[in-house]
């Protein structure tokens, strides 16, 4: 069986969640024969690490632009490397005449995901959406500022994502993967009748158990006998690395012995920029590192993890949140804002802590709990453990896709012997 994954970006070196969840999946479907094609925009750096590369899986990358005249090189740039809406020509003449495919399934919406079930109903193959993100459950500010109108520049592609029906994607293909319930739930109200499918993503919790401190240590030996605090994630205005920042004095000055780590590819320069100063405006270069992107499975991320107190996961909008799901499988407990993601994974004080952006006060409080409350703790962390042990194995997650391809496979048979 050939399947043909479409990535909105690809680039190793900004490696993040969708990613992480791709080869998880690409992984757990291997032992049932079935052969990935992975297509993605050529907006990545080539990279000696390529987390895909070293699993055995090749990337076919393909020209793509940005559809709009006049618009700043600045944010044209910006637009590339994030996989912002584009178009690609290229792509449309590689997937009509990709050999032998059963299925296309496209991890991006947009002209992209548009152009994948075009060619997918063109060759009669079922087409398959998987929502990384979020859609429809979303903070209304995330909302607004998706649904911004493009300030700068004329956009020629709209007619491209007329003709490839971009608009109207979720009511078209054969399937939705999401990995929020509430998210489905929103799905299924708007198009009824569509087949929504809840994936949540998956972790190899052995591998995270593999003792890793050391090669932290050696990477960064200003850790050694520290309260470790660990933000995992990309460099990026929803991901809010900017609320710890903001909190760092007061954290600091309760726990003396506490340090942050931001471990993450910056994806967008101006924050990355704005996060920066603000550390050095406040003083803080001595007790916040950002140690930049690491690869899934390096010895020097796991170790952190295992390092840390707690994962702080701040976002403003986590449809999953799968860096719970590491932290628990590495043997950390978890802290995070209360977003759809994190709310379906954390029992508070059971598993976790959940608070409100809107409240630093109850954020405080969970630092606190989890600085000083030994046993508490160590209690979450084996709950949240067993939840990744029996809930999230990514081999049983990757065979309940598998069936839902046979399905949609079968199903698209059984239409043409009709015909």
């Amino acid at each position: 069986m050939r399947i043909v994954h479409l990535l909105r970006k690809y680039n190793p070196e900004e490696w993040g969640g969708t990613e992480t969840a791709l080869l998880r999946l690409l992984d757990g479907l291997r032992p049932h024969g079935v052969t990935p094609i992975i297509y993605a925009p050529k907006n990545g750096i080539a990279s000696e690490r390529d987390p895909l590369a070293r699993a055995g899986y090749s990337v076919k990358y393909f020209n793509a632009c940005v559809p709009v005249w006049g618009l700043p090189e600045e944010q044209r740039k910006q637009m590339v490397s994030v996989g912002g809406n584009l178009m690609s020509f290229d792509l449309i003449k590689s997937l009509v005449f990709e050999p032998g495919v059963s299925l296309i399934h496209t991890h991006t919406l947009g002209r992209l995901g548009g152009i994948a079930f075009s060619i997918a109903r063109h060759r009669n193959l079922p087409c398959v959406l998987s929502i990384h993100g979020g859609v429809l459950d979303l903070p209304p500010s995330v909302k607004e500022s998706f649904n911004q109108a493009q300030s700068q520049g004329l956009e020629w592609g709209k007619v491209f994502g007329l003709l490839f029906q971009s608009r109207k994607l979720l009511a078209e293909v054969d399937a939705i993967i999401t990995v929020n319930p509430r998210e489905a739930e929103l799905l299924r109200e708007k198009y009824p009748g569509k087949r929504v499918h809840v994936q949540p993503h998956g972790v190899l919790t052995a591998h995270y158990e593999r003792p890793s401190r050391e090669a932290a240590l050696a990477a960064y030996p200003q850790l050694r006998d520290k309260q470790v605090l660990i933000s995992v994630g990309r460099i990026d205005g929803i991901k809010n690395q900017m609320f710890l920042v903001e909190r760092a004095p007061a954290l600091f000055m309760k726990h003396p012995e506490a340090m942050l780590v931001f471990a993450g590819a910056c994806t967008d320069e101006a924050y990355g920029t704005a996060l920066r100063k603000r550390i050095e405006e406040l003083g803080l270069g001595n007790r916040i590192l950002l140690t930049g992107g690491l690869p899934p499975g390096d010895p020097v991320l796991l170790g952190l993890f295992q390092l840390a107190s707690a994962l702080i996961l701040p976002s403003i909008s986590e449809t999953f949140g799968l860096v719970l799901l590491e932290a628990w499988a590495a043997g950390t407990t978890v802290i995070s804002s209360r977003t759809s993601g994190a709310s379906a994974l954390i029992q508070h004080r059971r598993n976790g802590w959940l608070f409100d952006l809107e409240n630093p006060h109850g954020f405080h409080e969970a630092i606190d709990e989890v600085l000083r409350d030994s046993e508490l703790r160590k209690a979450t962390i084996e709950h949240g453990r067993e939840l990744a042990r029996t809930n999230y194995d990514t081999h049983l997650l990757a065979t309940k896709i598998k069936t839902l391809y046979d399905e949609l496979i079968e199903e698209k048979n059984a239409l043409r012997r009709v015909a």
